[in-house]
């Protein structure tokens, strides 16, 4: 089933993460996944089995840190493996990658690039 993207999302800065989350009972993983997809930066969040949950958001307004944030303080932790550090890792990498390149100003390829004062 293809799920439409929120109206204020741009396609080119979602992010996708899957975070494996310990702590959370069935009816707090829904109560956490309901704000979630409340929340205006987030397109779409789902809970898969085993203690995944999968949440697409816009990288220019919102970041993994703030995530994992978000799911402690509703009582989540996530697992700690060398396999999730790694991800996590690689995950804030695309999170400053997505961040930067929506500020970036592109110049014409036959026009010098301004310069800074």
């Amino acid at each position: 089933m293809i799920k439409a993207h929120k109206a204020t999302s741009q396609a080119q800065f979602l992010l996708r993460r899957k975070i494996a989350v310990e702590g959370l009972n069935e009816n707090k993983t829904g109560e956490v996944i309901q704000k979630l997809n409340h929340y205006t930066h987030v397109d779409f969040a789902e809970d898969k089995q085993g203690g995944q949950l999968v949440v697409t958001f816009d990288g220019r307004r919102w970041s993994t840190n703030e995530l994992i944030e978000f799911i402690e303080s509703h009582g989540g932790r996530l697992k700690h493996s060398w396999w999730q550090r790694k991800k996590h890792a690689w995950y804030r990498f695309t999170d400053e990658n997505v961040r930067d390149n929506a500020k970036h100003v592109h110049t014409c390829c036959s026009k010098p690039p301004a310069m800074r004062k």
